[in-house]
């Protein structure tokens, strides 16, 4: 999309809220965005399967989302770049039917090493649609109408996430994980129909030559850019809290004085539901109000939430995971939005930028919070999470100095 702004050009031509376009265009990038999380994290609720079937310790079970996640991080990079000169639509619609297809391959894995090479190529076709995507809603929603639309399609990761979960643990107590990820990937293949048919073609993406050069540059001049670096770094920061307090909440909980069954504990992710909610109600106060003092509030919200976990009663913990989480989503969705809105070039690229330091942070800070979890137990994730959030909330105040987005 060129410099000019959707208020600068003619409104008309884009989508607008309350039109047709409008609801089939979110309708299906909810889709997409549910295929995509209830594919990626579906393996999370089966490590301990994982490890019995294949006879592996559970740090290699985990391997099955670990390493999914980082080729998705690499990825991003690549298809960002891609699809500035091959379409938004045609990427998103093959990698999207590749994923599902997967999805119901692992079924069929004769070993554990296998099951990883196929979860790795999964991660890369993963990959081809959240960066996609943020930039197809960037391009072709009216910029009024950017907050909601961003909101609604973080709202499906959610959902998603959540449900792929829910779905194996289910699957596999009633039938097996083989049967539950044959019937994921079915159910998601349909969705893949959905998504083809519903999404509206793009009308202002500029196809660009696939040159090496160029692309570098602009990927180089994104990361030059005062505003969009913060953001960067706030996606790595945020999603490395959010992740160490829900890799290790299982750990505290399933000790004295709590003792719950794995069970109870995979079914707390139902507070993944507020952030449904808090994506989609972030993005339109931040269409109303401004973007950077939403991030900021976002910011506040986490951090008061995972304080609020330090009392013993379990009451607490709920609670607090519950603000927690509204924080996290809520400020994810306006933190999306700033992106797409603020790239004046290669706009995939620089969603592809965003979500690169989004998984990485998951990957790096995930795994840095353990250390704090072996030497001082909770009270080290709380600590650590709040110092992440502290940095990000920095960073936020930096962009409502420097950006001239309303504040």
């Amino acid at each position: 999309m060129s410099g000019m702004s959707k208020e600068q050009g003619s409104s008309k031509r884009y989508i607008q809220q309350g039109t047709p376009a409008f609801k089939k265009a979110n309708f299906a990038l909810f889709a997409a965005a549910f295929i995509t999380f209830a594919n990626l994290y579906v393996t999370q609720p089966l490590l301990p399967v994982f490890a019995e079937e294949f006879d592996v310790t559970p740090a290699m079970a985990s391997l099955s989302l670990s390493l999914t996640t980082l080729s998705l991080a690499f990825g991003l990079l690549i298809f960002g770049s891609l699809s500035e000169a091959w379409g938004r639509k045609n990427i998103m619609s093959i990698c999207i039917v590749a994923a599902s297809v997967l999805t119901a391959v692992l079924a069929w894995s004769p070993s554990f090493e296998l099951l990883l090479a196929l979860r790795i190529v999964q991660g890369v076709a993963f990959a081809g649609i959240p960066s996609i995507a943020m930039a197809y809603l960037g391009e072709e929603i009216e910029g009024k109408s950017l907050g909601v639309a961003m909101g609604l399609y973080i709202s499906g990761n959610t959902i998603g996430g959540l449900a792929g979960r829910v779905l194996m643990g289910t699957m596999t107590d009633l039938l097996s994980w083989k049967a539950g990820l044959v019937f994921l990937g079915s159910v998601s293949l349909i969705a893949c129909i959905y998504f083809v048919w519903a999404l509206p073609p793009s009308k202002h993406f500029q196809p660009q030559p696939l040159a090496l050069k160029p692309l570098f540059r602009s990927l180089v001049s994104h990361l030059k850019d005062a505003v969009l670096v913060p953001l960067f770094l706030i996606a790595f920061f945020s999603m490395g809290s959010f992740v160490t307090v829900f890799n290790y909440l299982g750990f505290k909980l399933a000790a004295p004085p709590y003792e719950l069954s794995l069970t109870i504990i995979g079914w707390i992710f139902l507070v993944y539901l507020v952030g449904t909610f808090s994506s989609a109600w972030f993005g339109m106060l931040a269409d109303k109000h401004g973007r950077p003092v939403l991030l900021i509030i976002g910011m506040l919200l986490m951090i008061a939430g995972v304080l609020v976990t330090l009392p013993v009663p379990i009451v607490y913990q709920l609670l607090g995971l519950v603000i927690f989480t509204f924080g996290f989503f809520g400020a994810h969705s306006v933190a999306s939005g700033s992106v797409s809105q603020q790239a004046t070039h290669d706009m995939a690229q620089a969603s592809s930028l965003y979500l690169f330091a989004y998984y990485l942070g998951s990957s790096i800070g995930g795994s840095a919070g353990g250390v704090f979890w072996s030497l001082f137990g909770w009270h080290g994730i709380v600590g650590f999470a709040v110092g992440l959030l502290v940095v990000s909330m920095l960073l936020a105040l930096r962009i409502k100095r420097l950006s001239k987005m309303p504040a």
